[in-house]
């Protein structure tokens, strides 16, 4: 159940980092005040109403206002989660070496078990004493 746990969340913190750092537009096409069209990592489809451009050596030219409208919102994502290591500062890399030295000095195993008892003997049992003060577990 632990290690089920302990899977989901690293998937979940997983999923938060992928998202955090991701970028993407969304485009809109508004014909009016209607929406037609968006997308998401590409352009917005037309409407097909949109004014076509003149030409400037054209003497007689009536302009007119141009219904449609495109709308792009850009969400950023963070670009701050890479560190450079050149960039810490002495007090820093001194905390990170000395982190890092007693973290895999803690699972270093020794070469031989020690025990400090081997050498004295278990004492004598002379009386009972459970049974002398008369205390039993039940």
């Amino acid at each position: 159940m632990k290690q089920v746990f302990h899977k989901t969340i690293s998937t979940l913190m997983a999923f938060v980092v992928l998202f955090s750092t991701m970028s993407f537009t969304i485009d809109m096409h508004y014909c009016g005040d209607i929406l037609i069209d968006t997308s998401v990592f590409s352009k917005a489809n037309s409407c097909g109403m949109d004014m076509q451009k003149t030409d400037s050596t054209s003497d007689c030219s009536i302009t007119k206002k141009d219904c449609c409208t495109d709308e792009q919102i850009a969400v950023e994502g963070q670009d701050e989660l890479k560190i450079a290591f050149e960039t810490l500062t002495l007090d820093e890399h001194l905390f990170i070496a000395s982190f890092f030295y007693t973290y895999i000095n803690l699972f270093e195993g020794l070469e031989e078990n020690i025990t400090s008892y081997k050498d004295y003997e278990t004492p004598l049992v002379i009386r009972q004493i459970y049974k002398i003060d008369e205390t039993y577990l039940i």
